[in-house]
């Protein structure tokens, strides 16, 4: 009964009229991101961070999560319309999303993604209901031998699941914590890296190095690619209202489906750094193999739309567990998140929820309303974001932009951190040209003090010994946990290589 007590408490909060506003706004702020192709949650988050300032933190924090799990909703958008993906978590959904479209069922396909979707987030937000009390509970006697491996795990993790070479991943991690290296050392007072300038004595901030990475980066990588040259001609257009509306054998054939692959999707969504991307091409595969027809999949098949849909936003919800409970972002996204908490003095983790009962309660009670609130968005208000997606490179191109600098100066009102900003943006293209991971840089440098900061306290207590990573059990089980989690990642990153050959031969 307390879970639910609790879950009254935050929709209490969650419904205030400020709250219930900045809900909506980031609902629908994240669509139209998610619509953007290359512009994904990560970087809808990290742009829009600064204009939280001013906010309360919990309105803030829903706002922020509205527009990471609304920008799933969107990016689907593309993937039907156009064969474009708003981001890599709806590869799977052109598998079938863009042929249903070309048979003149963009309609029903669009309802349905967002059914799919919405069973998917809804789900996700159950389990984190059950689960996310029982994570904080166990994790409640952790100290900082256990925090130390932890902020190691959410690193490796993620490089370990990076589908390319993770070598290079290695790398951007050890970028990532290079920079968070640079400031005043806190136990002996020194300065490091500062090169003499008293602006760099603060530290490198998050959120130019975040802005830079992913939405600087992006817009340098798409005139380098050409995409403000392209147009977006060709939207699959349903004026028909009568084929707007999925037939009722789309939703009886859909009706295990969703739910099964939200369920697959969320425990995906569980392990640091797996993400909404593995998750989709294994619901899509999954269903594939279930279904007696499996040649239909990759010629229209709604169920190759609903399985992906539901799986990618169950993920998403999941990868909130280990945020909220461990303080580890499963996600790019959730790093972002991660850095909007410790940025308003809330430190996510074990205590969290027994410290900030009403934070933590009215985040979880405002993804139920926000995922209702996105149901309703995506079916009515789909041909508005439509035109979104027609706006050309060249026009959107200087919005971000503009949107990015003065986002970036009024955190401290300081010039060097545009140029930081500026910087990491041609770090951020050069990364995304080269097969390095901007994510992994971003993971490392809100975790690198961390990981930092409670090993030196680990030494401390053990007198400089690192036997006490091994002598206290919960360090073992969380070592163990981490080497099946490596494992899972081998496993993961060969399964979904074979998933993308078989979506290319569909």
């Amino acid at each position: 009964m307390e879970i639910f007590d609790n879950l009254l408490m935050g929709l209490s909060i969650a419904i205030t009229p400020m709250n219930l506003l900045y809900l909506l706004l980031g609902a629908a702020i994240g669509m139209m991101i998610g619509a953007i192709p290359g512009f994904g949650p990560s970087a809808g988050i990290a742009i829009l961070l600064p204009v939280t300032f001013s906010m309360d933190p919990i309105s803030a924090v829903m706002m922020l999560a509205a527009i990471y799990y609304g920008a799933m909703y969107g990016g689907t958008i593309t993937a039907i319309l156009l064969n474009t993906p708003g981001d890599s978590t709806t590869v799977a959904s052109t598998f079938d999303g863009f042929p249903l479209a070309k048979q003149g069922r963009a309609g029903p396909a669009l309802v349905m993604q967002a059914c799919a979707s919405f069973t998917g987030g809804t789900i996700g937000v159950i389990l984190i209901t059950l689960l996310a009390p029982m994570f904080a509970m166990v994790t409640r006697s952790f100290g900082p031998p256990e925090f130390f491996l932890l902020c190691l795990m959410g690193i490796l993790t993620l490089v370990a699941l990076m589908s390319g070479n993770w070598i290079l991943g290695l790398v951007s991690a050890l970028i990532g914590f290079a920079l968070g290296t640079v400031g005043v050392d806190l136990e002996t007072g020194h300065q490091r890296f500062t090169f003499g300038s008293t602006e760099l004595i603060g530290g490198i901030h998050f959120i130019p190095v975040a802005i830079g990475l992913f939405g600087i980066g992006e817009l340098f990588h798409a005139f380098y690619s050409g995409a403000h040259k392209s147009g977006t001609g060709g939207i699959v257009q349903y004026q028909n209202e009568e084929r707007f509306w999925p037939t009722k054998k789309d939703l009886r054939e859909s009706k295990f489906t969703m739910p099964r692959n939200a369920v697959l999707g969320f425990c995906i969504g569980l392990i640091p750094g797996a993400g909404a991307t593995i998750a989709s091409l294994m619901a899509y595969s999954l269903e594939k193999s279930l279904s007696n027809t499996p040649r239909k999949f990759g010629q229209g098949e709604m169920r190759g739309l609903t399985a992906p849909e539901s799986a990618n936003n169950a993920a998403s919800s999941g990868a909130m567990v280990p945020l909220l409970t461990l303080g580890i972002p499963g996600s790019a996204s959730t790093a972002v998140l991660l850095a909007a908490f410790i940025m308003w003095g809330l430190r996510p983790g074990p205590l969290l929820m027994a410290d900030n009962p009403e934070f933590a309660w009215g985040l979880i009670s405002s993804m139920y309303l926000g995922n209702m609130a996105l149901l309703v968005i995506s079916i009515f208000a789909i041909p508005l974001f439509v035109y979104i997606i027609k706006a050309p490179y060249r026009i959107l191109a200087p919005l971000v932009l503009v949107v990015c600098v003065m986002g970036t100066f009024s955190v401290n009102a300081s010039m060097i951190e545009v140029f930081i900003m500026l910087g990491a943006g041609v770090i951020g293209f050069l990364m995304k040209r080269f097969g390095f991971s901007p994510a992994a840089v971003v993971l490392a440098l809100v975790l690198g003090p961390m990981a930092e900061e409670s090993l030196r306290q680990t030494l401390i207590i053990s007198r400089g010994s690192f036997d006490i990573f091994f002598l206290r059990p919960s360090s073992v089980y969380i070592m163990v946990f981490f080497a099946a989690v490596i494992l899972s990642g081998i496993l993961l990153n060969a399964y979904r290589k074979k998933a993308n050959i078989q979506g290319a031969q569909a």
